[in-house]
């Protein structure tokens, strides 16, 4: 089948090279011309693993193309994926501009039957929105469907080879033909094609990702209850995550979520829910509690500090949202970053995947080190803030011949108790006992 993506973030750029990957011919449209040629020299914008791996052994094979000019792009494609970003604006609803501007455009350039494919993050109407600006531009029939995605940053690709389920909203049985045929080959096991209408499909997506970050921020209050009263997170995540019910994914509790969807969809679907006068309460709390938890693991170190770390020198090791990403979108490393330096302090980072994005933004205020040894020399503390591997069993005798004290904040408790004890650090995580 012939394919348009229209956008090669993240998404987009996933999606164009799975759907390749199953034999279909891809055109992967941007208006970034130095991105485009990049891509075409087989140059991956992004980390993704597994991606770099798939785009090329595509691009070889002929079905994996790159264009910055969109008639050419879906001149011949049944399907156009709309993959754009959908920003959060100032009041915290989702930016459709790019997204209607696309749709705005495609309707002038139509000429045969097209499936338009709303695969970015939209707010529920949206469908309707795009299929009201194509029909001000054309009288070409087409269809609007909405086809959420659930691509996890780190694991994308497999996420969307296998995929545990695929969501798709249409009201138009050839689209829904069309669609069914495109996913086929990625729900061979078993897994389900959902049917939906469109105002559904586009509230799951929403839905599924506040379910999440309601999860993460329940277990952080959960283990602020635990530093109160002297219980263990850990034991507590254990009890509660053996009830099928709850389940053991997304009870970590750490210094908050970020990245590129859960912060905006959560701010967006509460938004929703103002504009159509609702007061989502746990919503507006799930984000309370976690701007408070990003600052959490700077309120520790300040307090073991006695409130001064002015001149003080800090190691921070992960930069990106989460493992396995160069992410740094809502990253909560910014937030400690930028606490710390707001008190004088500086700051030593190393993250094995996202520093160039880090120096993009924050520029020559803090250090960046090769390694995460190097990051350590002279520093007051080491502050851990992405949960990455190569951080998960690090050469302790180094660690302390490296720091200038053997103290240790933990936001993504990575390390057992009794293992700091017998390393004798002063060892500060989440919802756990303080190692002195």
């Amino acid at each position: 089948m012939k394919i348009a993506v229209v956008g090669t973030g993240y998404v987009g750029l996933v999606t164009g090279t799975c759907l390749a990957d199953t034999g279909n011919q891809v055109i992967c449209v941007d208006i970034n011309e130095k991105k485009v040629e990049m891509m075409k020299n087989g140059q991956v914008p992004i980390y993704e693993p597994g991606l770099e791996q798939l785009f090329n052994r595509n691009i070889n094979q002929n079905r994996l193309h790159f264009t910055t000019n969109l008639a050419e792009a879906i001149a011949e494609a049944k399907i156009i994926f709309l993959a754009l970003p959908t920003p959060p604006g100032g009041d915290g609803a989702a930016d459709l501009s790019y997204v209607l501007g696309a749709a705005k455009d495609i309707a002038k350039l139509v000429k045969e039957y097209k499936v338009i494919v709303t695969k970015s993050t939209v707010p529920v109407g949206t469908a309707d929105k795009v299929t009201a600006i194509m029909k001000q531009h054309t009288d070409v029939q087409f269809a609007v469907v909405s086809n959420p995605e659930f691509l996890r940053e780190g694991v994308a690709v497999d996420d969307f080879m296998k995929p545990d389920r695929v969501v798709i909203g249409t009201v138009d049985e050839r689209a829904r033909k069309l669609m069914g045929e495109l996913y086929g080959p990625y729900v061979r096991q078993g897994n389900p094609i959902i049917y939906m209408d469109e105002r559904s499909s586009e509230l799951t997506k929403y839905a599924a990702n506040s379910f999440l970050a309601t999860k993460i921020s329940f277990m952080n209050e959960i283990a602020n209850m635990c530093e109160l009263v002297g219980a263990d997170v850990d034991m507590v995540r254990r009890g509660i995550g053996a009830d099928d019910r709850i389940g053991r994914r997304f009870l970590f509790s750490g210094i908050g979520y970020g990245g590129s969807c859960f912060p905006k969809d959560v701010q967006a679907l509460a938004m929703s829910a103002t504009e159509n006068n609702y007061d989502f309460k746990i919503l507006n709390s799930v984000m309370k509690v976690n701007e408070i938890q990003k600052k959490l693991l700077v309120e520790k170190v300040k307090k073991y500090f006695k409130g001064d770390i002015k001149g003080k020198k800090f190691a921070v090791w992960g930069l990106a949202f989460k493992p396995e990403t160069d992410d740094i979108r809502e990253a909560p490393s910014l937030y400690v970053i930028d606490e710390l330096l707001k008190e004088g302090a500086s700051v030593t980072a190393f993250d094995p995947e996202a520093m160039n994005n880090v120096k993009a933004l924050l520029g020559d205020k803090i250090n960046y080190a090769e390694n995460q040894y190097e990051a350590l020399k002279e520093a007051d503390a080491l502050l851990i803030v992405t949960e990455w591997s190569v951080f998960r069993t690090p050469d302790f005798e180094l660690l302390e011949n490296q720091l200038k004290n053997k103290v240790i904040f933990d936001g993504r408790n990575l390390y057992d108790l009794q293992k700091m004890i017998d390393c004798g650090f002063y060892y500060n995580s989440i919802g756990r006992k303080v190692i002195e």
